[in-house]
């Protein structure tokens, strides 16, 4: 998995796979990318300052971290 975070538009990018995507899907403000075959490849998650953030609040507390 890679991670980038892009600041000027406040997403994090979750890259889980090189496969290329052929669609994406956007639910409570996270983007799914797949592949023909219905597997994940990449998510956008938008308002991403606030999740990395609240992840490591979370992770710090020994709590669970969903996205």
């Amino acid at each position: 998995m890679k991670l980038k975070y892009i600041p000027d538009v406040d997403i994090l990018m979750m890259s889980l796979s090189d496969e290329p995507s052929d669609y994406a899907e956007e639910a409570n403000g996270v983007i799914t990318h797949f592949t023909k075959e219905g597997r994940p490849v990449l998510l956008e998650i938008q308002g991403g300052r606030e999740f990395i953030l609240g992840s490591i609040t979370s992770l710090v507390k020994n709590q669970e971290v969903g996205v």
